[in-house]
């Protein structure tokens, strides 16, 4: 997208916006330019001073949504060196995105097959280096005997098919609270790894255990 100051950056935003609310509700190729421009209440001809062309706004939309999560737990992450609280942190995470941006996240995922083939290549890198954030925190959590798996890869599969499914049934409204539902999810993180020295957050403050900072 153009930059065009500030006033052009808080159209893009609200540009943004709009176009995650319209590709979600009826798909990219359904959604056209004119149709973003009503949405917005702009004439569609004044359009073009943000977007070059449909193709490039999906693309720095699923460019920024990834940026964002990755910004987010980059910030979760810092200062935390055991793998333990990393991946606790990373679970808290990657679960709190997911279930507050689930539109943002449904088109992340269904429309990477509207991309170009060089836009596509882009995004999958960017995807395999989040993953590979959690690929890393498993891969130390093994060294240092506190994991274990045969492979920290097929690992990283299972936790963020796990993890990311949350987004699927969520509901604000549900009887799931968000806190509740992480701490259940990284006990279920930690047993799929077969964790040792993992003592649930609830269950260490009864028995007198300390515990280490955690984000969940």
């Amino acid at each position: 997208m153009r930059t065009i100051g500030s006033k052009g950056e808080a159209t893009e935003r609200i540009l943004k916006k709009a176009g995650v609310r319209l590709i979600a509700k009826h798909g990219f190729e359904a959604v056209s330019l004119r149709m973003l421009a009503k949405e917005v209440g702009i004439q569609a001809g004044s359009l073009y001073n943000y977007i070059e062309n449909k193709q490039d706004f999906l693309f720095d939309l699923l460019t920024s949504i990834i940026r964002d999560l990755v910004e987010e737990l980059s910030g979760k992450l810092e200062g935390i060196d055991d793998p333990r609280d990393r991946l606790r942190a990373f679970v808290s995470e990657h679960i709190t995105f997911h279930t507050r941006r689930k539109e943002e996240v449904f088109i992340g995922n269904m429309e990477l097959r509207s991309l170009t083939p060089d836009h596509l290549r882009v995004v999958l890198e960017m995807r395999d280096a989040y993953e590979e954030i959690l690929e890393d925190i498993i891969h130390d959590g093994i060294e240092a005997g506190y994991f274990k798996s045969p492979d920290a890869g097929t690992a990283r599969l299972a936790i963020l098919a796990m993890l990311t499914g949350v987004s699927t049934w969520y509901r604000p409204s549900g009887r799931h609270k968000i806190n509740t539902l992480i701490e259940q999810y990284v006990d279920f993180t930690f047993g799929l790894l077969h964790a040792a020295e993992h003592v649930p957050p609830a269950a260490a403050e009864l028995s007198g255990k300390p515990v280490a900072a955690s984000n969940a």
